[in-house]
Formats: structure tokens, C-alpha cells, sequence
């Protein structure tokens, strides 16, 4: 159950006192009185975001106004500091006393005061700290994370993101504004933001951020990132030396600036599960996608035309062992992590959600992925954390190549077509995806059959294209017009190797029946040989 600090206890909450000066969010009724209109969506919001929306056919209500201006001007008027609003959640984020807060909760546009963070953070610094991976120095990269995905297949074909707009939410992007691995990146950087501290200084801190961002864009003689020709938004959303609700709302109110700013896609390798404060905590029973703020913000994220992909969690071996918001939320990519024999992870977080849905979603390379650190040096790094901006890869040439797709398609089309995607589990949900396979499953929309046969009549070689692919084995008989069996061939089914390829280049000249038989269906059909 998603924690509702009352006003009582945020006044007399322990570690607060009546002078300290704490972070809240305050929620407002309605938005009466508004300075905008849903009719002139281009007031409060980019061209690229307009854009966005009416490709994906995405209308506009209420809930895309800003938060109604004589609202937040009667909060500053009672002496709150206000930093950041939420247009999804028509809430802001203040720094106040206790006594001010009490204030705000008595004016009749307020519908609650919530603490999400003690002391002040937004007007002051933070110092650096480690995030929970191993890394480790390296003499050669590892090409196996991009081949695992068809992104290498991908990028040859020339869909390497170019056009899309990727946001990424992280803790600290250090050493991406002077080291030489990211010179090429840094002019695909088209904004850059620090919720934690409300600067636009976003290289600092640490660099975890760097790490998952140089999967997508470093360039060394040794490594070449997956999407070199993505721009970037990068949105500093994680305060790490401390863990309290404030951090889900900073990722809401990045969110929102993404929306409003055009991005198409969110890679966000963070989670959020237990804080500081234990009041705070989220329950495994809380995992319904709809309860944390985190995941409620992903989902109106995916609502307004975004992709959003996330990692699962490092938990699987922890006492938690279940994914963290955002996660949980249905309809975005929450990514787990294999190993190179595509073993899972031991650390990765496990499914299901509280209401029965499978997750992870789909799984990438997270066991000793390649990547760039800070200076420039060649390293491995374990954890979802680098999964996650694998298949962010993935989903940005996709798009490219597919630009006419919703974000529910893209979603729909990489985990139809993985690799467990007729047998899914609470380890690595629907499997691996692939480029080649999403291809495939996007062609598969224009079969009216189960089993199509082509070309036909045949020179030197048989296609043949199954509309749902099962994990299965399939056996190709040919028989002669008289049903004597001539030969057969048997492969195993998947949407990456749909549709199969049979050499008929030594079959001679003349008709033929065809039988082509899995566990699940068959067809038999004739064929003529050239």
C-alpha cells in the first residue's frame, strides 16, 4: 500500500522539528482556473511532442495542464519554496518547514501534504557514492551483449537510432562532458537536467550514469555503442547517499519534462523498494504496477507515446528477491539479466507482480557487459543496470525503422517474438529478444495461414514462413507425386529463424508434395521444381 503521510505526522514525525526544513508534495483538488487549454497543446508543450503524440494518434485532457498557477503562487505566498511540478499528478514538490506545510494543508485548493524527504537537498550539494555493481578493468570488449540482441545486425543495416530521442534517468553522468569516448556523443545531447539539486549540472556525483550511457553512444577504437545516432536527454534523478520517496518523484518530474520535450524513449536503470525512512517501504504486495509513485509515472509515460524501459532489479538473491518500481508497471520493458551462455544472473530480480503478471519482461546481457567508465577505460560492469540499455538499443532502431509504430506496438512486437515468448516465466519473462525476430514477427501481421510456402514453383531454395513460430521442432518431408518420402529435414522453430530456409538446389526438375509437420500444426501442399 502506497504510504500517505498525514498532516499530524508530518508535523511530529521523528527527526523532524517544528523549525527543520523538510521536502514535501503538495497535491491540489482540481485545476480550476487554468491558464492553459487542451485545445492549444503547443502553449505547454514542444513541437516534437506534438509530434509524438499524433503520430501514436494520443489526445490531450486535463491531466496534460500544468498545475494551475494561482495555486502554486498562494503556496509561495504562505513562505513554501516550490521547485518542480507535476502536470500527471497536479502536485508540486516544496522545501518548507513543518508550520508552512500545516498551512498548505488548510488551503481549500490542497487536497493532501504529503513528506517525501527530511531536509533541504535543492538548494544544496551532495557528495558521491557507489552504486551496487561490480566493474571490473578490461583488455577487450564483448561483443556477445550486441549479437545476443541482433543489435550488430541491426546497426549494419544502418538503424542505429538516428532521429530518436532517448532520455536517460541515472544517478551522476561524470566524465561525459571531457572524456575523448564520448566526444561524438556529447553533440547528441540536446538536454540535460539535475532534479536532485535543481541544477543543469549532470556530470557529477559518479558514473553510473556514464556507464549505462556509454553502451548506447561511447565511441573507442575498442567499443562502439548501439545507438550512435540517437539524441540524448539526460536527467539526473537519483540522490544516492540517501534513499527517500523524493527520488520516485524526481523521476515523475523528469518524466514529464521528457514528455514535454519530445523523447520518444525512457532508460531508467533504477528501482526503488525500501528507503531511510521504513514508513516509506513498499511490500512485495505492492507490486501491482499502480502503486508506487515511480510506476504510476512510468505508466502515464507509456500513456502519452513513450517507451519506457527499465531495469528489473538486482534482488534475486537478496531476501526481497522480487523486481522494484518502476518495474512492476504493465506495458513497459523491465529488463533481467544473463549471463553469455544466456544462463540467468543469479542478482536478477524475479516475477511475478502482485497481480499475477510475468516479469522480467524480456532479458539482455547484465553478467560482465562491456561499457565505458568515466576515463575513458574499457571495463565490465554487472546488473540490470547495463541490461536495461541494451535493449534500449534495440528499441531505438526498431522505431527507426518502424517510425509509424505506437509504443504499445514496439512493446507488443519485441515480446511476442522472444525466445520464450510461447512459454514465458518469473525469471526471464518472455526470453531474449532480437532484432531479426521482431522483423520477422512485424512481416508475420500479413500472413492469412498458419504455414506459407514460397516462392512456388521453386528453383534452388523453399521458404517457408510459420504466422506463430512456437519453440518447437518442426520436420520437412518431401515425397514424390506417388508418396515415396525422398528426404527429410528437421529444424527447431523460432520467431529469429522464421521463415526457415530449405535447399531444394539438388532436387531435380518436376512436381512434388510437400509436408511440412510440427507438434502444433502441419500443412501439406504441392510444389513444382525448376
Amino acid at each position: 500500500m502506497l504510504v500517505r503521510l498525514s498532516v499530524l505526522l508530518v508535523l511530529f514525525s521523528s527527526g523532524s522539528s517544528i523549525g527543520q526544513v523538510n521536502r514535501y508534495v503538495i497535491y491540489f483538488k482540481n485545476k480550476a482556473g487554468n491558464q492553459y487549454s487542451v485545445s492549444q497543446p503547443d502553449k505547454f508543450l514542444s513541437a516534437a511532442s506534438i509530434a509524438r503524440r499524433t503520430r501514436q494518434q494520443i489526445g490531450y485532457t486535463d491531466e496534460d495542464l500544468p498545475v494551475t498557477a494561482a495555486y502554486v503562487n498562494k503556496l509561495k505566498d504562505i513562505g513554501a519554496k516550490v521547485f518542480f511540478t507535476s502536470r500527471w499528478l497536479n502536485c508540486v514538490l516544496v522545501e518548507s518547514t513543518p508550520s508552512i506545510a500545516n498551512a498548505a494543508s488548510q488551503l481549500p485548493e490542497v487536497s493532501k501534504v504529503e513528506i517525501v524527504a527530511p531536509g533541504n537537498r535543492l538548494l544544496g550539494g551532495r557528495v558521491a557514492a557507489k552504486f551496487d555493481q561490480k566493474v571490473t578493468e578490461v583488455a577487450a570488449p564483448s561483443l556477445v551483449q550486441f549479437q545476443q540482441l541482433g543489435i550488430d545486425d541491426m546497426n549494419s543495416q544502418g538503424y542505429n537510432g538516428d532521429g530518436i530521442n532517448i532520455a536517460i534517468f541515472d544517478g551522476g553522468f561524470l566524465g561525459v562532458n571531457t572524456t575523448s569516448a564520448f566526444q561524438a556523443a556529447r553533440s547528441k545531447i540536446k538536454y540535460e537536467y539535475n532534479f536532485v539539486v535543481n541544477s543543469k549540472n549532470v556530470y557529477l556525483y559518479d558514473d553510473h550514469g556514464t556507464e549505462v550511457f556509454s553502451i548506447l553512444s561511447a565511441q573507442t577504437p575498442d567499443f562502439v555503442g548501439g545507438s550512435l545516432g540517437a539524441n540524448y536527454f539526460l536527467f539526473l534523478t537519483e540522490d544516492k547517499p540517501t534513499e527517500y520517496r523524493v527520488e520516485e518523484f524526481n523521476w515523475l518530474f523528469a518524466a514529464e519534462r521528457a514528455d514535454s520535450l519530445g523523447v520518444d524513449i525512457i532508460s531508467s536503470s533504477l528501482g526503488y523498494s525500501t528507503f531511510d525512512d521504513a514508513t516509506m517501504n513498499y511490500q512485495i504486495s505492492d507490486l501491482t504496477g499502480n502503486n508506487a509513485i515511480v510506476s504510476i509515472a512510468a505508466s502515464k509515460a507509456l500513456a502519452k507515446g513513450m517507451m519506457v524501459v527499465t531495469s528489473a532489479g538486482n534482488e534475486g538473491n537478496s531476501s526481497w528477491k522480487y523486481i522494484t518500481p518502476p518495474a512492476d508497471a504493465s506495458g513497459i520493458l523491465s529488463v533481467g539479466s544473463i549471463t553469455s551462455d544466456k544462463s540467468l544472473s543469479g542478482f536478477s530480480s524475479l516475477g511475478p507482480t502482485a497481480d499475477g503478471r510475468f516479469k522480467p519482461d524480456v532479458v539482455a546481457l547484465g553478467s560482465s557487459t562491456s561499457l565505458i567508465n568515466q576515463s575513458g577505460s574499457l571495463v565490465k560492469g554487472s546488473g540490470t543496470s547495463f541490461s536495461c540499455p541494451l535493449v534500449t538499443c534495440l528499441v531505438a532502431g526498431l522505431w527507426q525503422a518502424y517510425p509509424n509504430l505506437k509504443a504499445q506496438e514496439i512493446y507488443n512486437a519485441i515480446v511476442r517474438s522472444a525466445d520464450q515468448a510461447y512459454n514465458p516465466d518469473n525469471k526471464k519473462g518472455f526470453g531474449l529478444p532480437n532484432f531479426k525476430a521482431v522483423v520477422n514477427y512485424l512481416k508475420r501481421t500479413a500472413l492469412d495461414q498458419a504455414i506459407v510456402i514460397s516462392p512456388n514453383p521453386v528453383e534452388t531454395s523453399m521458404n517457408v514462413t510459420f504466422k506463430e513460430p512456437k519453440e518447437e521442432e518442426v520436420v520437412m518431408t518431401i515425397f514424390s507425386v506417388l508418396g515415396q518420402p525422398l528426404f527429410t529435414q528437421k529444424t527447431t522453430l523460432n520467431w529469429k529463424k522464421n521463415p526457415v530456409e530449405y535447399d531444394l538446389s539438388n532436387l531435380a526438375s518436376g512436381v512434388y508434395i510437400v509436408q511440412i509437420k510440427s507438434l502444433s500444426q502441419s500443412l501439406t501442399s504441392r510444389i513444382i521444381k525448376f
